[in-house]
């Protein structure tokens, strides 16, 4: 009974995708594309681009480091002019069919700050990264393109491209799209939903709010059936509470057809709760959908899984495991 409702959830959402404004899936790579190295927020540590090309080039992609990719301006891996240069170049080139960036840290908004909503949709390349990198992927899925919420060169030098993440990313990049199924979480709101997912960094999407790179926009939110997912790092729980009751607010958990929660790193036990996730279970009590807490995706890169921005996705929740599978146009 439960696979006959899925796959009615699964044809539903393709005839929904089919009739909005949904994201499309920028050309997928075959074996010897190139793939571009840039710093896009902050500048990574030295020995990072190269180690992520050996990586790139041990999965049988032609890596391709920018020679700005160490630039560094103030907290910036270069002026906002320069990043914004080097992203428009490599989006440009058409022997270039993927961006991977070299890490997150700062500096997404003031690129985009500097960018005509319609310079991404003109060049559909798949963006890879995460945390400040969110940004980047929000503008994505707004020029209509998926992108792909992921670890970045950093992760790849750690671990040469071998570790089970990275080979997910890999073979994604080759369009062959996941299947996850993972524990589930004694917290975890059982139920199934189909819907286009979206999400990442709280502190970085929370600041596109009211701009044109906003995928939380209520245009969007009508036109799409959506699943949320939600990520952070080393914020205090007074701030996390903050971010969360502005989706709140702004009705953004009244409209989503599922949330996924991930890990929050690096934030201590705080005002009498045991952890994030305990707080945020108190206020999503209201809302009917399914939910689903400590999904592997975040800035833990140990348990960072790639997730499609913008892509068709089902969902099934249980208190003892959850599947999340991708369903390619």
């Amino acid at each position: 009974m439960k696979r006959f409702y899925l796959l009615t959830l699964l044809f539903s959402l393709i005839t929904v995708c089919s009739q909005a404004k949904a994201p499309v899936a920028p050309p997928f790579l075959a074996p010897g594309d190139s793939i571009a190295i840039l710093s896009l927020s902050s500048t990574p540590k030295n020995h990072v681009p190269e180690s992520g090309a050996k990586a790139l080039e041990q999965w049988g992609f032609t890596p391709v480091v920018s020679e700005n990719v160490l630039a560094s301006y103030r907290t910036f891996a270069g002026t906002p002019e320069l990043r914004r240069d080097e992203l428009m170049r490599a989006l440009r080139d058409p022997s270039i069919k993927a961006i991977l960036s070299t890490r997150g840290g700062y500096g997404a908004a003031n690129v985009l700050a500097l960018l005509h909503p319609d310079s991404l949709a003109r060049y559909p390349k798949w963006i890879i990264g995460y945390s400040d990198i969110t940004g980047y992927l929000s503008a994505e899925v707004m020029a209509g393109n998926m992108g792909i919420h992921a670890n970045m060169c950093g992760r790849l030098a750690d671990t040469k491209g071998n570790d089970s993440a990275s080979i997910v990313l890999k073979n994604i990049l080759l369009g062959d799209l996941p299947h996850y199924h993972f524990a589930g979480h004694e917290l975890n709101h059982e139920g199934e939903a189909a819907g286009i997912l979206i999400g990442g960094n709280m502190s970085v999407y929370g600041d596109l709010a009211g701009s044109p790179f906003d995928f939380l926009n209520d245009e969007f939110l009508a036109e799409n059936d959506v699943i949320l997912f939600i990520e952070d790092v080393g914020e205090s729980y007074a701030k996390i509470d903050r971010m969360f009751q502005y989706l709140i607010l702004r009705g953004v958990l009244s409209k989503i057809k599922a949330l996924i929660v991930g890990r929050f790193d690096d934030c201590p036990p705080s005002r009498g709760y045991a952890n994030v996730f305990e707080m945020l279970d108190e206020y999503v009590k209201p809302y009917d959908i399914p939910i689903c807490y400590d999904f592997p995706t975040g800035h833990d890169e140990n348990h960072n899984y790639p997730l499609i921005e913008g892509c068709p996705a089902v969902i099934s929740v249980s208190k003892t495991g959850v599947t999340l599978d991708f369903v390619k146009q």
